[in-house]
């Protein structure tokens, strides 16, 4: 049974931290990202996404298909994402051009849809007759998956249908084959399962949960389904193993899962759906298998800062406790479905530890995901980078020092827009007279149940959230794990309130102000002896910012530094002219003196000094230079 629920998109007004990043996404971000939409950005990776649907539309009126089709079989999604972080962005923020921009790319989606219903301009254009052949590799399903996001987002934010009956018409179509006509087969690329309930909430048309449960309930069900695929068509393929049961989520029913395995982001994005899936339909088992896959994420497979999927190979989980900090993984997009399945868990139960995991990923990983400008990206996410290595040996190739423009594969830019652009459904929720805080998101919020709040807090820099309450009903904080203590002050008095699976309930009236203090001391966090990468170092972390250490404030050479676990650790306090706003925090600890030979039987000498530590997610703004958050401990 659902514990609370999501608001809607418009009811959350960002300001402070919050209202920064909404910003960034909004001026610069979305116009950005749509430029490279139509090949009209400098020096950026090729992306031709609206010249496909131009071309798809042409193809169907019977012209020229213009110049084909450009790009990876999944470049549709990227039109997706886009429409939706403009939609989130049009709900706080009404803006005529950038409305008519989005107007404009939904009308060449809908002149891109066959009469059936079927929309993709991959095999519109190319293969026609190969459609629903490949479900491993072909993403149709997964394409279908974002546009109905973004159908549902668009038509929520504007009130405009088109997108909408567009994806309307996909979904029956979808539901024709897989249901109706009764045609095997599940996604290669799961996200058309949360998707699909999206649009059963915004739509009620039960053949979207029915949809949804029934590629959820079928996946694994024959773990040899992909093999039978291939050796059906008669056609090339892109490479995907068809025998790899691990890498997609398919070697048992989803219900016997117990370890996250394979590609990460399909990982995420496939439990997501079965938690939103269990939550409406209460289905202890389905829930009861959710549980056991973040169990496995959290306590043995996720890095401190969030991150997940360790290994380049297959961009994937790789083993319990492998979790190396040079050549990691981490992509962008796999933090980011690590929100979405958090936020899904939190409601099938309102848990602390949810909304820790939650904040985790998003104020490290997914922030780390973009330069400070809004037009740079990071696809991969390492914890150490060091130059002359990192990106240029055969396996550190991918872990880049600076972040690009644009990639050929670019599912990551558009999904942190969308993904900021949407932060208040993240950070709020609500079940009857009770408002859910998960996050501490500064601005305004809006409950249907009546209830308003005003947000004021410089978190996560500062650790005193004040809430301004209009209307009356209850209020569920929730208290980090991290805070070693923290207090509830009510209209200026201290306030016992139950701890109750780490949120703090408090009943509140027009006009109460509610204060919580948390505890912002700085603290070193040590990894399990089985993380055999980690063994002897220590993560400077406060509050939910895990920080690293970088050549440019540290004479250009982190490598040599250990830190003094025991020693002071002193916060500089908030400098606006650092890295767009941040603090640095400083900690005693020893830089070893440089050897001569590679090898030596002579201890190096070691000096005194103070090491200075900058957020993770703020890390490669300033050039290329060392970075590393696990340092050598003393």
């Amino acid at each position: 049974m659902k514990t609370q629920n999501r608001i809607p998109v418009n009811a959350y007004r960002p300001s402070g931290f919050m209202g920064r990043y909404c910003e960034l996404v909004r001026r610069e971000m979305i116009p950005y990202q749509y430029k490279v939409l139509c090949d009209e950005a400098e020096d950026a990776e090729k992306s031709h996404v609206v010249a496909n649907f131009e071309n798809a539309g042409r193809t169907l009126r019977g012209e020229d298909g213009g110049d084909g089709f450009y790009g990876m079989v999944f470049q549709d999604s990227d039109a997706a994402k886009w429409i939706e972080a403009a939609a989130y962005s049009l709900a706080l923020h009404p803006d005529r051009e950038l409305e008519e921009r989005a107007d404009r790319l939904i009308g060449l989606i809908a002149a891109a849809q066959d009469k059936d219903g079927y929309l993709n301009t991959r095999f519109t254009i190319t293969d026609r007759e190969k459609r629903w052949t490949n479900l491993l590799e072909g993403h149709e399903l997964y394409c279908s998956g974002h546009m109905m996001e973004a159908a549902c987002a668009y038509f929520e934010a504007t009130g405009k249908r088109t997108l909408l009956e567009v994806m309307e018409r996909n979904a029956e179509h979808i539901y024709r084959r897989f249901i109706t006509e009764n045609t095997p087969g599940y996604p290669g690329h799961p996200e058309i399962e949360l998707a699909l309930m999206k649009m059963y909430r915004t739509t009620g048309n039960a053949h979207c949960l029915e949809l949804a449960g029934h590629f959820i309930n079928c996946r694994g069900a024959d773990p040899e389904y992909y093999e039978k695929e291939k050796a059906a068509r008669d056609w090339y393929v892109w490479g995907n193993n068809p025998c790899d049961h691990d890498y997609q989520q398919s070697g048992r029913p989803v219900r016997e899962q117990s370890d996250a395995a394979g590609h990460a982001v399909r990982a995420v994005y496939l439990y997501t759906g079965m938690a939103d899936l269990a939550s409406e339909t209460e289905d202890k088992e389905l829930f009861a298998a959710c549980r056991r896959l973040w169990e496995s994420i959290v306590n043995r497979r996720m890095y401190v800062t969030g991150g997940i999927g360790s290994t380049v190979q297959g961009e994937a989980f790789s083993a319990d406790y492998d979790l190396p900090s040079d050549t990691a993984y981490s992509e962008t997009c796999a933090a980011i479905g690590l929100m979405f399945f958090a936020s899904r868990m939190l409601e099938n139960d309102v848990d602390g530890e949810y909304g820790d995991i939650m904040e985790r990923a998003f104020y490290n990983t997914v922030l780390a995901g973009f330069q400070l400008d809004g037009k740079r990206f990071f696809y991969v996410n390492p914890l150490e980078a060091v130059p002359g290595i990192s990106g240029v040996t055969q396996t550190r190739r991918h872990v880049l020092i600076t972040r690009p423009k644009w990639y050929a594969c670019a599912c990551c830019p558009p999904n942190a827009a969308r993904l900021i652009s949407s932060v208040g459904q993240y950070a709020y929720g609500e079940k009857g007279d009770t408002a859910y805080c998960h996050m501490f998101a500064p601005g305004e919020v809006t409950f249907s149940n009546g209830i308003k709040l005003t947000c004021e807090t410089g978190y996560p820099y500062g650790f005193e959230i004040c809430y301004t309450v209009s209307g009356n009903g209850r209020l569920a904080v929730r208290i980090p794990s991290w805070s070693g203590k923290y207090s509830v002050n009510k209209n200026g008095t201290e306030t016992d309130c139950e701890l109750i699976k780490g949120y703090v309930y408090i009943n509140a009236s027009d006009g109460d102000r509610i204060n919580i203090s948390l505890d912002g001391t700085p603290r070193f966090v040590y990894a399990s002896e089985k993380v055999p990468a980690l063994s002897g170092k220590a993560a400077l972390c406060r509050g939910p910012l895990v920080y690293c250490f970088e050549g440019a404030d540290n004479g250009g050479d982190v490598l040599s530094l250990s830190a003094d676990t025991k020693g002071e650790i002193r916060p500089l306090g908030f400098d606006e002219g650092l890295l767009g706003g941040t603090e640095m925090i400083a900690v005693q600890g020893y830089k070893r003196e440089p050897q001569k030979e590679l090898y030596s039987m002579n201890a190096p000498k070691k000096t005194p000094v103070t090491l200075y530590a900058v957020p993770y997610s703020l890390w490669g703004n300033r050039g290329e230079n060392q970075m590393r958050v696990w340092m050598d401990t003393e």
